[in-house]
């Protein structure tokens, strides 16, 4: 009889994914290079950016607790900036979210309430753990990879080799688009939630107050894209088309292989997958072949980023 092989799983990381409205727990297993979030481990909690620091540490550590004990105890944890992610200190200011955490020790705080060492608490951009992530699922033998997140904000991270890029040729500040400037303004004034929502609304009604409430959100404007809705349509197209301009310049100097677009409004593809090419090509029409992919797994990539970045500061300490 032949003797059953061992199991060749290499372990089970504990990981979080904070966002503005939520946290989500779960438990990522490693399989010599195969990475996969445990099925049924995924417990995810409602979370207020606004409550007091003691609260949303008190909510994450609740989520924290809900994946149980059955893993190694190295914590990965993705978190939107700005953030302190070597210290664990969050940096929140005039940012509308987390402000209660400014200045806040976060992994000491996460650590105490979980009974554990601040030491294992390895923190990373949610941009860059999307990154690590889909660089594992989607384009493992990639030396040059770049993904872009579109939700609130843009987010990004350069990735060469699996590791994210905070300089370098073609590596925009801190490898952050969101850094970069477009007709003399700061990118998000032209690609962003609040951007699109209030370029719709001065189209739709350029003599009525600028006010958020009442306006259509960026999913319900793409929707009447797709319907056939012209003005919606172009106020889309302007702003993805802007996005692909102002990265092409970044993309073709960092010798990208591959662009990757995750987040909410990439769930509008049909609308964001020609403005963003049509936008490359207009940067720099060197890109008009560069491999562009729709990522609908924003969550989950950002999950097993998070635990290949808790291995890789395990192993390097």
């Amino acid at each position: 009889m032949e003797r059953a092989q061992p199991n060749p799983v290499a372990a089970t990381f504990p990981v979080l994914e904070i966002g503005g409205t939520h946290v989500t727990a779960a438990l990522v297993m490693q399989r010599l290079d195969t990475w996969t979030v445990r099925k049924g481990s995924v417990h995810r909690i409602a979370l207020n950016a606004d409550a007091s620091a003691s609260i949303i540490l008190d909510v994450v550590a609740e989520a924290a607790q809900s994946v149980g004990s059955d893993h190694n105890a190295r914590w990965g944890v993705a978190i939107p900036g700005p953030f302190d992610y070597v210290h664990g200190v969050g940096r929140y200011e005039h940012v509308g979210k987390f402000e209660t955490l400014n200045g806040t020790d976060v992994g000491a705080g996460l650590a105490k309430r979980l009974g554990i060492d601040t030491a294992q608490i390895t923190f990373l951009n949610d941009a860059d753990a999307f990154g690590i992530g889909e660089h594992a699922l989607s384009y493992p033998a990639s030396t040059r990879l770049v993904c872009i997140t579109l939700g609130t904000g843009i987010g990004s991270a350069f990735l060469a080799d699996g590791i994210p890029q905070k300089s370098g040729v073609g590596v925009p500040p801190d490898g952050s688009c969101h850094l970069l400037n477009y007709r003399g303004e700061a990118l998000e004034e032209a690609v962003s939630r609040r951007a699109i929502r209030r370029q719709y609304a001065a189209a739709t009604a350029p003599d009525q107050p600028r006010e958020a409430e009442g306006q259509l959100d960026v999913h319900e404007i793409a929707a009447l894209g797709r319907q056939g809705d012209d003005l919606a349509f172009r106020v889309l197209d302007t702003a993805f088309t802007a996005l692909g301009e102002v990265i092409a310049p970044c993309l073709l100097d960092f010798e990208a292989e591959a662009l990757i677009i995750g987040g909410s409004m990439a769930g509008s593809w049909g609308i964001v997958y020609p403005a963003v090419l049509k936008g490359l090509i207009a940067g720099r029409p060197q890109l008009r072949l560069l491999a562009i992919t729709q990522s609908d797994r924003f969550e989950g990539a950002c999950l097993i980023g998070a635990a290949r970045w808790a291995q890789r500061s395990a192993t390097a300490s």
